[in-house]
């Protein structure tokens, strides 16, 4: 009875309410970008239009899926289920209030699954054997890659401040106050970094309508179609709430741990939806522009807030205590 709670009940307990929150952020996304553009979202499957990303789930997964002549049979298959399931494990060491896995070094972890989420890119671009697709993956890896080095120089500057590796720290530095209130420079940067990373408006570069139809998977369709996007509308959760523990802690209580995950899910909710705002406001980038922004100027200022924080972690060093 422990194996089946901890292989199976445990897991599920973690994955499906990730699934539905997926789900009902598509929702969510249709109503206020309608509501936005002065139009309705959603209305007619179930009160509100509740329903609809139900109907869409069942309509895309009992539709034949279709796999082109040309494409490599097994690599086609296996990199949507390679993508899903590294989008649910990022979930893993999240403390919500208690982590599926209590790792010391969480961030690493972290940053090493969402570096590997660049071969399902790969893989489905070029097991597609569609030229539309593999330029699709191709912008979608360098654009991963390029923001991904940004990412990490700030992941840096926070885990300095911070004093560990462990997500759990950021709950126990910000009881007092955020830690957006003094690095706010780097969380800005972090927040269009996240946007580009997630490849979201106006980053959305891979998926460029007018000359890719849909990036690098153009020729999926039913099942493996809604696990690519299932993983994609994860990671966007997944990096606003890793956003929410690292720059607007979450009312740490030992006393009412439900408090701590209730107060972390609204502000991750909020932040969702100014992705949202961003998306219904925004023109999209050259890609020029994009890449512009991260090698000349993310990870310049990057570079200069990690030797700045290395420098006054020295200094304290350096200093003898007052007694």
């Amino acid at each position: 009875m422990k194996i089946i709670a901890t292989h199976i009940i445990n897991p599920l307990m973690l994955i499906v309410p990730v699934l539905l929150a997926v789900a009902f952020h598509t929702l969510i996304e249709r109503k206020v970008l309608g509501y936005m553009q002065l139009r309705k979202g959603p209305n007619v499957v179930g009160p509100f239009g509740l329903l609809q990303p139900i109907a869409d789930g069942v309509k895309l997964f009992i539709k034949e899926p279709i796999r082109p002549l040309t494409a490599s049979p097994l690599l086609f298959t296996l990199t949507p289920m390679m993508a899903l399931t590294l989008a649910l494990l990022m979930w893993a060491p999240l403390p919500l209030p208690f982590s599926f896995t209590d790792l010391n070094l969480s961030i690493l972890f972290i940053l090493a699954l969402s570096s590997l989420a660049v071969y399902s890119i790969m893989g489905a671009g070029w097991a597609s054997n569609s030229k539309y697709a593999l330029i699709g993956a191709l912008r979608a890896i360098a654009q991963t890659i390029s923001y991904e080095v940004s990412l990490g120089l700030i992941l840096l500057s926070i885990i300095m401040l911070a004093g560990g590796f462990s997500l759990r720290t950021f709950h126990v530095v910000q009881e007092d106050t955020w830690l957006l209130l003094s690095t706010w420079p780097l969380a800005m940067m972090w927040l269009v970094s996240t946007l580009a990373e997630t490849n979201r408006a106006p980053f959305d570069l891979a998926e460029g309508e007018s000359e890719l139809v849909s990036g690098f998977n153009v020729e999926y369709a039913a099942g493996p179609f809604a696990m690519f996007f299932l993983a994609e509308y994860a990671n966007i959760l997944f990096m606003n709430t890793l956003s929410v523990i690292l720059f607007l802690g979450s009312m740490y209580s030992p006393l009412l741990p439900e408090m701590t995950s209730i107060t972390l899910m609204i502000k991750a909710t909020l932040l969702s939806v100014v992705f949202l705002w961003i998306r219904a406001s925004f023109p999209r980038f050259r890609y020029d522009q994009l890449m512009h922004l991260t090698w000349k100027s993310f990870l310049p200022l990057a570079l200069a807030f990690v030797i700045w924080n290395l420098s006054l972690l020295v200094m304290a060093a350096a200093i003898p205590p007052l007694h």
